[in-house]
């Protein structure tokens, strides 16, 4: 009888196997393996920076690396995308081992967060096809991309009315949040798909196509 006790890296990618057909996702043993070095390279830095709150290694599979790839049905695999207040490379880097054929500017205005981010690039063997800002986002000038993404911001629901209009106008913002930010979109435009995430109540990805926020009348900063 084998009664030995499994490393935290060896948990997290059995329960990216366990959990994969849930969430719509095909691991190849090269993917898994770059998670698996991305997972044990977070962990390192985590308690310096406090990337991601405390959780088990399956719960950071799940709720972290999984809940990023909901993404992927909106991302082609030649796209550039952006990812907005990167902190841990949630969910840019998941979805950059996924479509290696992408290319991704990391937004961060932390610049230890960003220090990290580009160490976990090379982790993954992703950062030529990477470049990482140091900055808020809107401090600086969108460069061109078909796919947004922003999983976390602080004052994420004030600031999302700033983030819209600041993405490319022919861009997709696949945005990453619960009720409030759904009655927030609904203030600002009717025109978005939501894609609940598995193993959660109210979790949820929100797609909104930026062309038709233009046209929305309630698109405003106001309060």
């Amino acid at each position: 009888m084998n009664d030995q006790k499994l490393s935290p890296a060896d948990e997290f990618v059995n329960a990216l196997r366990l959990n994969s057909q849930e969430f719509s996702v095909t691991f190849a043993a090269n993917d898994l393996a770059r998670l698996r070095a991305y997972y044990e390279l977070t962990m390192r830095w985590n308690a310096r920076l406090h990337l991601v709150a405390p959780c088990t290694p399956p719960e950071f599979a799940v709720r972290h690396v999984l809940e990023s790839l909901v993404a992927l049905q909106f991302i082609q695999e030649d796209a550039r995308l952006i990812d907005v207040g990167s902190g841990a490379g949630l969910p840019a880097i998941p979805c950059l081992v996924q479509r290696p054929g992408a290319r991704a500017t990391l937004v961060e205005s932390s610049t230890k967060k960003t220090v990290f981010l580009r160490e976990a690039l090379r982790c993954v063997g992703r950062h030529e096809r990477a470049s990482v800002v140091a900055a808020r986002f809107e401090e600086t000038h969108a460069p061109a991309a078909d796919v947004v993404t922003c999983r976390a911001l602080d004052r994420f629901k004030e600031m999302l009315a700033s983030l819209i209009r600041w993405s490319p106008p022919a861009s997709t913002l696949l945005i990453f949040g619960g009720p409030a930010i759904r009655d927030e979109l609904e203030r600002i435009t009717p025109w978005f798909q939501s894609v609940h995430i598995p193993q959660s109540e109210q979790r949820f990805l929100f797609a909104v196509e930026r062309r038709t926020i233009d046209e929305s009348p309630t698109m405003d900063d106001g309060r």
